[in-house]
């Protein structure tokens, strides 16, 4: 039977741990009670015979006393800045050795007080949020219903469905000519836990600067107005429409909506004071809607985490009252139990009602009426782990370990990875494998940290805004692994096998090419098989990289980002590849073409430090651009060192000369201390001077502080890989391109490393602010007009 501690800690909300009682602490205390009641010189009657608890609510009312049993229960004013009950347990006939007892009540009623107002400010937020949603919702509807008796108005003579739009009209009054002080002053008079609410999920977010500042309202005489944007007046209503640009969709089209805005403004400053028109299309409706819908979904997710933290919390404390009575056998959890259920955070139904309301809302908003359909949204049911998972992954990890065994006795027999011995087959072949074998040990890692993730409770899912139905599980990774690995080590040894039986190159060197483009048809295959949603999550995440400078970047898209700055090596394989395939160099084996094509060389330098021009671009100068926190210019600074270093190694390679050796010896020992820098103090949260852990953090996921050691040293080590270039150090007997595979994937191997250490980092930071729920912004705010 598993313990209830064991328990308690599966299921507590990660980022809500330090809300909830402190179930081990109270077990503690119990132990030094156990300890006492046990020593020869205490007898029986050393304890209390009667406990006295007080509630003191701090309200302008007088006296209220309550009888239960030898426990007497009254409230009494008090002045204090809390707003609800404190509960303060005193004990009578109290005897000089019974301090472990009153340091049990002690912390006991600490914790009651704590998990009530947690529990009370919570509630606040979620019951404002729900009622902003509903104010949302109220206005959408008003919006799609004036859309469609437009629609129906209009008929086939305005075109298209999608090119009709709602008319409204604005004042030529704009918000967003105040100058800077003012806004700031807007800022100020914010208060702060407005501020806590609007933060982003996770706070290395480029959004989350922005999102707090276009969420921030002015309250005058219960009006609230926005700090930017022009009133716009539709169906009596004054509204202030705001799409955040999350994608390049988005922004593309924000573009548009703004130029065609800006030119019914300037026909509506012709038509005078009064005003003009602006088109509200069907676009920004669907987005709109989409906005408000992710909002009810993620305020329903929010009020089921404060169910199972007031039901976790009500057995935490039946549990830990139990084992008191088990010890001082004394029956003390039908007084005390009374008080808990009478508390605050076991009382209230607000957060019931208010679920069910959000769940009639969305069924017949969102759902047509069809509750099924809407539990599909609202309580997303986790995939269920298949056993023949397992059985192809051990089926397929053992042909992949046989493969592999037999292409290297063939390889060693044949001498392929001796120097100088088949350049054709190093040149043409090798780079495929490379690249495959790169790619995967990535990958394999990656389900690594989430293995490690998962035991350590790192939300990951919520850090990566992953949709729980459609996530990939660790042992999916790992099957995907070894059955592509299979594949490939397969192809690879029958292409070997085929040229030691006499077969020409130019009969059998299309089969690694054609390897390659069976791999990325299946990569941008439609069809739902091979975890569709993944792989087009997948190039949607590569397509939010390449055009990051253009809209705002979300965790997921700069740690992809962050992964492809250790696939440098990869991406030139794949860039020679296909020159090699693409040219037709293959017909003819000159596999030299691409190396003394000019455009290739050119090529060479733009692939090395692209990774880290599009990081930069990302997280960098566009979270600058957007927040202007000098801190960006300095990770920024970051990615130009690793870019120039990434340069100058190419162009050593190429020359090696001394100039340039002294160049790449400069340029990447200046890379490398900046980038450690980063790793262990900004990425990892380590090195803290103050810490209770010395040279750590004072909060850590992992019980074994040696890990954390070891994990930096390792990571200094592997950082200095680029030594391998100006050392030629090399494995004797073997080809060097066979040492560059091996340094690529010590990189490969670091980045898995730093994978882990960098969530847990931003796991400790939402836990720290209690961040368990993503706040979706709103897109309509109702604003009046100024008399």
């Amino acid at each position: 039977m598993v313990k209830f501690s064991k328990q308690f800690e599966g299921q507590l909300i990660p980022e809500w741990k330090e809300a909830f009682v402190d179930y081990w602490q109270l077990k503690k205390d119990l132990k030094k009670l156990h300890l006492f009641n046990n020593t020869p010189n205490t007898s029986s009657t050393s304890l209390p015979k009667y406990i006295f608890s007080s509630l003191r609510n701090y309200s302008p009312f007088g006296h209220q006393h309550r009888q239960h049993g030898p426990i007497q229960v009254r409230r009494k004013l008090a002045s204090s800045s809390f707003n609800g009950d404190m509960y303060e347990t005193e004990l009578l006939d109290q005897f000089s050795d019974t301090d472990a007892t009153k340091e049990f009540f002690a912390c006991l009623d600490q914790q009651l007080n704590k998990v009530n107002k947690f529990y009370r400010t919570k509630e606040k937020e979620f019951m404002d949020r729900g009622d902003s949603l509903k104010k949302q919702m109220e206005i959408l509807l008003v919006l799609k219903s004036t859309f469609k008796e437009q629609q129906s108005k209009a008929g086939s003579s305005h075109g298209s469905k999608e090119d009709q739009s709602i008319s409204c009209t604005f004042s030529n009054e704009e918000d967003s000519v105040r100058s800077r002080p003012q806004q700031e002053e807007l800022q100020d008079t914010t208060s702060t836990d407005e501020l806590e609410r609007v933060e982003a999920p996770f706070s290395d977010s480029p959004s989350a600067e922005e999102l707090v500042k276009s969420l921030q309202m002015k309250r005058e005489d219960g009006k609230f107005r926005t700090l930017s944007g022009r009133v716009i007046n539709c169906q009596g209503k004054n509204l202030r429409i705001n799409i955040p640009l999350t994608t390049p969709s988005r922004t593309f089209s924000a573009i548009s909506y703004l130029l065609r805005e800006d030119l019914l403004n300037q026909s509506s400053r012709k038509c005078g004071p009064e005003g003009g028109n602006i088109h509200l299309n069907k676009t920004n409706l669907h987005h709109a809607e989409k906005m408000i819908k992710g909002g009810f979904i993620e305020l329903y997710k929010g009020l089921g985490y404060l169910k199972v933290y007031r039901n976790l919390n009500m057995l935490a404390f039946i549990k830990i009252l139990k084992k008191f009575d088990k010890v001082t056998e004394k029956q003390i959890l039908p007084i005390y139990l009374k008080v808990v259920e009478s508390s605050y955070f076991n009382s209230s139904d607000k957060v019931v009602k208010l679920a069910d309301e959000v769940e009639e809302l969305f069924i017949k908003n969102f759902a047509e009426d069809n509750r099924r359909k809407a539990m599909k949204y609202l309580r997303p049911s986790q995939r269920k782990e298949s056993h023949a998972v397992t059985f192809f992954i051990g089926l397929f990890t053992g042909c992949f370990l046989a493969l592999l065994a037999g292409y290297a006795i063939m390889a060693h027999v044949t001498g392929l990875y001796r120097p100088h011995q088949n350049s054709v087959y190093m040149e043409t072949v090798y780079p495929v494998l490379s690249m495959f074998s790169l790619v995967f040990l990535h990958f394999f890692l990656y389900g690594c940290n989430i293995l490690a993730w998962r035991k350590t409770r790192i939300n990951y899912s919520f850090i990566f805004e992953l949709a729980p139905t459609k996530e990939l599980k660790y042992r999916d990774i790992f099957l995907i692994c070894t059955m592509a690995m299979s594949t490939v080590v397969g192809v690879t040894f029958l292409h070997l096998t085929l040229l030691t039986k006499g077969y020409s190159y130019a009969k059998v060197q299309d089969i690694p090419g054609l390897l390659l483009l069976g791999f990325l048809l299946i990569l941008v295959c439609p069809f739902n098989i091979i975890y569709r949603s993944s792989r087009y999550r997948f190039l949607c995440v590569i397509r939010n990289i390449i055009l990051s400078p253009l809209y705002k970047v979300v965790m997921l898209d700069f740690f992809m980002a962050d992964q492809l700055c250790s696939q440098v090596p990869m991406l030139r394989s794949l860039e020679y590849v296909a020159c090699y395939y693409i040219t037709g160099s293959y017909k003819t084996q000159d596999y030299g073409y691409c190396m003394r094509t000019k455009h290739y060389r050119d090529l060479a330098y733009a692939v090395s430090f692209l990774p880290y021009y599009w990081r930069a671009m990302q997280v960098c100068t566009r979270r600058w651009v957007d927040e202007g926190q000098t801190s960006h210019l300095v990770n920024l600074g970051k990615y130009v060192s690793a870019m120039l270093a990434a340069g100058a190694k190419v162009a050593y390679e190429k020359d090696g000369s001394v100039v340039w050796l002294c160049v790449l010896v400069i340029m990447s020992s200046a890379a490398t201390m900046y980038q450690l820098y980063w790793d262990f103090v900004k990425d990892w949260g380590l090195l803290q001077m103050n810490s209770k852990n010395p040279w750590l953090r004072n909060e850590l996921m992992l019980h074994r502080k040696a890990i954390y050691y070891f994990s930096m040293g390792l990571n200094l080590v592997l950082r200095l890989a680029w030594l391998q270039t100006v050392l030629h150090s090399s494995f004797e007997n073997v080809d060097y391109r066979v040492t560059c595979l091996f340094l690529a994937s010590l990189e490969v191997i670091r980045r898995g490393l730093w994978n882990f250490f960098r969530l847990e980092n931003e796991h400790l930071n939402n836990a720290g602010k209690f961040r368990a729920v993503k706040i979706v912004p709103l897109p309509f705010h109702e604003v009046d007009e100024e008399d």
